[in-house]
């Protein structure tokens, strides 16, 4: 005769808190390969895409000195000569680049130094050097209680 042993119907807390451990542990995993994923795929479209866009400006910069000559082909035939024509787009360039020099001249001569950075760097080396000396700048201390207002004193008659 065999006899029947049902399963356990409830199972341990130990059980329940095993088999929460590995559900969680897989749901996280399979969470973090998912994003895997996803981020393998939107990496690969912005590189082909950030790619694209520096082809496209790679091509547009290797266009601009035949704009230039266009420019220079419809002065000839407006009926300079083509020497005189090639000549005023060297001029121009000569403009555009001395504006330009002159532009970032001026935004250089807008920097300032960084009085305030330097003034604490020489008050912290000045500090390194002599820790002890009364010009070295102090820690910040805890505010004191106020003392108490002493009694004014009676006047004392001048001894003859």
């Amino acid at each position: 005769m065999s006899t029947f042993v049902p399963p356990d119907p409830e199972p341990s807390v130990g059980e329940l808190v095993r088999r929460a451990s590995e559900n969680v542990s897989t749901l996280v995993r399979a969470e973090i390969e998912l994003a895997k994923a996803e981020l393998s795929t939107t990496v690969k479209r912005a590189g082909v895409g950030g790619g694209m866009i520096a082809a496209a400006v790679a091509i547009v910069l290797f266009s601009v000195p035949f704009l230039f000559v266009v420019f220079a082909e419809g002065l000839v035939a407006l009926g300079l000569p083509r020497w005189l024509s090639y000549l005023i787009v060297w001029v121009l360039f000569l403009l555009v680049a001395g504006l330009l020099a002159l532009i970032g001249r001026s935004q250089l001569r807008k920097i300032r130094p960084p009085e305030r950075t330097m003034k604490t760097a020489k008050d912290t080396a000045t500090w390194a050097r002599h820790p002890t000396a009364p010009t070295a700048p102090t820690a910040p201390t805890a505010p004191t209680a106020p003392t108490a207002p002493t009694a004014p004193t009676a006047p004392t008659a001048p001894t003859p």
